[in-house]
């Protein structure tokens, strides 16, 4: 934090995330509102996920070719907008998705570029850190601001709250106008797009250990996507909560959460130690296993407690990782390649998690959720026992 260039580019995230917060959550009350249904809310995810799906690819080009600055204050202007617009068009709910859709596809281009941008202000060592505290900031924004988001709601209506996720875009674009990056990005090269793309893809699959974490990191989204977005289930057919024990659930996802990056940073600033980096999955593996075993509150909130702890320490030392073996001038296309992997994981996962589900039961999931993660770990470990 005693950077400037990180302390900016930690602001303008923070600040950007506090109006994430606010918009997940009125966005959602919204859709439920027009629709009535847990499925029109569904379609929210589903119109954040079609956007990675469909121009990752390009997103990671342009942010290798173009400076990488100017794509996030780009990519923050045009949020900015269609945040504004939202309260105009909300009494429908296709403009709605639409818009949701066009936020989403603004973070495809913002996200890849800020990952690129993080090794070029930190050195290696500090990329633990670095990576942490952009991490911690954004869970306790959300843990904090997502209560009072609904809160806002209920006293003022849907539009403030779009507006202050506007807001929150144009201060973010302000502060990283003035983002200097020590050494300029590589320079625009002259192929296609297409071409750049595949170079990106080559990049992935030609590098033995970008090759075992794009495999990991599928095997973890096929997991995750339908353990995280189920866990109600669990809680109501197999825990036997309320509704009331459900929110304790996500707290202690959240308590955990913010805690990991905090701890982690105090551990080690060695990015390439292979229990820091693959230990969050078993970790994650152990807690499914254990959620579809034990009944009860207290032993489901100490289970997720520790789900938070390894998604947070696992999602920043797998990125430090990635930042620390992807040479420069392809980090965008490598991170949007990631982006894509565990999007279709979690879309599958999505899809399938329920039917397994309904043919299974909801400990089928978990279980099998839990194996999944086992063989990301695995297939991790192999990559970095050949890079050592």
């Amino acid at each position: 934090m005693r950077q400037p260039a990180y302390r900016r580019l930690w602001t303008a995230r923070t600040v950007s995330q506090w109006g994430d917060a606010f918009n997940t959550v009125a966005l959602a009350l919204l859709v439920y509102s027009l629709t009535g249904s847990g499925l029109g809310v569904s379609g929210v995810v589903i119109a954040e996920i079609i956007p990675v799906l469909a121009l990752a690819p390009l997103a990671g080009a342009l942010v290798d070719r173009w400076p990488r600055v100017r794509v996030m204050v780009g990519a923050d202007l045009a949020r900015g907008a269609l945040a504004f617009v939202l309260p105009f068009v909300d009494g429908s709910v296709v403009p709605v998705y639409a818009v949701a859709v066009g936020l989403s596809a603004g973070a495809v281009f913002f996200n890849p570029a800020a990952q690129s941008v993080v090794p070029a202000i930190v050195r290696e060592r500090e990329l633990v850190a670095a990576n942490s505290g952009l991490w911690s900031a954004a869970v306790i924004s959300q843990i904090v601001l997502a209560p009072l988001a609904g809160v806002v709601v209920a006293a003022f209506g849907f539009s403030w709250a779009f507006w202050v996720n506007a807001a929150s875009y144009l201060l973010s674009a302000l502060v990283l106008r003035r983002l200097a990056l020590p050494a300029a990005p590589a320079p625009g090269e002259r192929g296609s797009w297409y071409h750049q793309a595949r170079e990106g893809m080559s990049a992935i699959t030609g590098h033995p250990l970008l090759r075992a974490l794009a495999a990991g990191q599928f095997l973890a989204a096929l997991s995750a996507g339908a353990t995280g977005a189920l866990l109600v289930v669990l809680a109501r057919d197999h825990l036997h909560l309320g509704a009331g024990n459900y929110g304790l659930l996500l707290g202690a996802i959240g308590v955990g959460a913010a805690a990991g990056p905090l701890l982690l940073a105090r551990l080690t600033d060695n990015p390439r130690q292979p229990g820091y980096v693959l230990g969050p999955f078993l970790l994650r593996a152990a807690v499914d296993a254990v959620l579809a075993t034990v009944t009860g509150l207290v032993p489901a909130m100490a289970a997720l407690i520790a789900y938070g702890l390894g998604t947070s320490t696992g999602a920043v030392t797998f990125n430090s990782l990635l930042q620390t073996e992807t040479p420069e001038r392809l980090r965008g296309r490598v991170f949007a390649g990631f982006d894509v992997l565990w999007q279709s994981g979690r879309l599958l996962s999505l899809l399938l998690g329920g039917l397994l589900a309904d043919v299974l039961g909801i400990r089928a999931v978990y279980y099998l959720g839990a194996g999944l993660l086992v063989a990301a770990a695995g297939v991790g470990w192999t990559g970095l026992r050949r890079r050592s």
